[in-house]
């Protein structure tokens, strides 16, 4: 087919630029569309879970991200000296304590068990958390430019047509004729409503505001989540950054401009303390609608992130469930592609990450349901609070936050298969994460088999094999994993190898050997 590109990617949030990335790595050319001409300002989410934090670690970018994390952790600490008059302890040390939070009752590090798998196999990843949604897409930018993706901003996808061999896509500069279509176009997504997705879900109840603004009288604002008789508020984690949650219904007006007026009344309302704000740097609303399509692909137009699914923000889960739809899907479109796989494995990508989606839409619903003020739901939260207080209840917490609990539903009973790949220490000084950066799938023989590297040679170029050992896991024999992270196949040391348990994976998610290539 003659196309322009392959895919056009409607979005180029950080969502967006994390699957033109992939689909570069695959060898895909790729156009991302964005209306904004730079950065949106608007507060957003500041924080990640383990699995995004694993995505970026597994290309390379993690040292860029703890520096972001870094910057972040100063800034806090800077407000918390300001608010106490120069003492840097107390709050300063219980917020760095601090893992995250459900529905305002706040983790705390110290009681989280990290044996919970999904907790303590992250590696360095797993000490990062605090980054702020746009150093996210400045980071990802950035990694675009290197890569030579064609981000083409202040352009807008007007409409499209698709057939069974191309989409043509009209945008406010033109047309491009592309083999595929996604849209990481948000939670308003144009490319989701022109093409007929199905988006049930529930209606919102609460009308949320988060902003950053100039204020006189703060002294006696709580930092951190505070509830309260008429709803919820936070404060912090820099000077000035409120959120209110209020169960009065939605916003008679989505689109209306949030006013000092408007913050300032809702924030003395909620939290009891005349406040004067005197300026607003940035301020958005958000509800609590979710909703999610009931397929994530129509042909040749899939969907990411909050365009397949929206909820309310709480937990900063909306960026990384993105994040985890654009490492399902880059690899597999770009093998698509490439001819390296059949259609069919598209498939895979609804079947694997519709139920993650379908998990934190109920995740954040039933924060709503902690939050609200009528006696039956605050003794409901007394009762979260309380096991928020445990060790048990806080790592359960905690590794739903964290994305901890994700296996996909692969063939194999081996406990690894399904989940994401253990960030193993090897014998040669590196770490696994450091051998994923190229995007490509990893068979890991940590016995010297010279069995499982025949069967992975006729794959070179979509599956890199590494002999190395790893004294951490002397129970682990071998694994195979997929570009996106997640283990395909394991076998244990001193157990019977199933070496044709290894070559139904190979065949299952890369294709046949080389030389029978299936043409896409």
């Amino acid at each position: 087919m003659d196309y322009d590109v392959d895919v056009v990617v409607a979005g180029g949030g950080p969502v967006g630029l994390m699957l033109a990335c992939e689909l570069r790595l695959g060898g895909a050319r790729v156009a991302v569309l964005e209306r904004l001409t730079e950065v949106n300002p608007t507060i957003k989410g500041g924080a990640i879970t383990t699995p995004s934090a694993e995505a970026l670690y597994r290309r390379g970018m993690l040292p860029a991200l703890a520096e972001l994390q870094r910057q972040a952790t100063d800034r806090f600490q800077a407000f918390v000296r300001e608010r106490n008059g120069g003492d840097g302890g107390g709050a300063a040390g219980q917020g760095l304590g601090i893992v995250g939070h459900f529905a305002g009752i706040m983790l705390r590090a110290d009681l989280v068990d990290h044996t919970e798998p999904g907790l303590g196999d992250a590696g360095p990843a797993a000490e990062v958390a605090f980054v702020a949604q746009q150093d996210i897409e400045r980071l990802l930018g950035g990694r675009a430019d290197e890569l030579g993706v064609d981000v083409r901003r202040g352009v807008e996808l007007t409409g499209f047509t698709a057939d069974d061999g191309a989409v043509t896509v009209r945008t406010s500069h033109g047309t491009l004729r592309a083999g595929w279509l996604v849209g990481c176009d948000g939670g308003r997504s144009a490319v989701r409503k022109l093409a007929g997705f199905e988006f049930p879900g529930t209606d919102p109840e609460i009308t949320c505001h988060q902003a950053v603004v100039e204020m006189t009288g703060a002294e006696d604002l709580k930092i951190g989540w505070t509830a309260t008789d008429t709803g919820v508020y936070a404060y912090g984690p820099m000077p000035g950054r409120v959120v209110t949650v209020e169960f009065d219904g939605p916003p008679a007006d989505r689109d209306a401009p949030v006013t000092a007026e408007d913050l300032q009344a809702r924030l003395r309302r909620v939290s009891g303390v005349d406040v004067t704000i005197t300026g607003v740097l940035t301020a958005t609303r958000f509800t609590d609608h979710a909703r999610q399509v009931t397929e994530y692909r129509k042909g040749r137009v899939l969907l990411a992130g909050d365009a397949a699914h929206v909820h309310s923000a709480f937990g900063s889960q909306g960026l990384s469930l993105g994040i985890g739809d654009a490492m399902n899907l880059g690899w597999k479109l770009a093998a698509v592609i490439g001819g390296r796989a059949p259609q069919g494995l598209l498939d895979t990508y609804t079947s694997e990450r519709h139920p993650v989606g379908a998990w934190v839409l109920d995740w954040t619903r039933s924060q709503v349901a902690a939050m609200r003020p009528d006696p039956q739901s605050r003794a409901l939260r007394g009762i979260v609070s309380d096991l928020a207080g445990t060790v048990v209840g806080t790592t359960y917490l905690t590794a739903r936050l964290n994305g901890g609990g994700v296996r996909y539903g692969l063939p194999g009973e081996h406990p690894l298969t399904g989940r994401s790949v253990p960030d193993l220490e090897l014998t040669d000084g590196s770490r696994l994460a450091d051998h994923l950066h190229g995007g490509r799938a990893l068979l890991l023989d940590l016995t010297d088999d010279p069995e499982l590297r025949a069967l992975a040679a006729g794959y070179a170029g979509r599956v890199d094999t590494l002999t190395a050992g790893c004294p951490d896991r002397p129970d682990l024999a071998a694994v195979l994993v997929r570009p996106d992270g997640f283990t395909a196949w394991a076998a244990d040391a001193g157990a019977p190898m199933s070496t044709a348990g290894l070559a139904e994976a190979l065949d299952e998610w890369f294709g046949v050997p080389e030389g029978a290539v299936t043409p896409g």
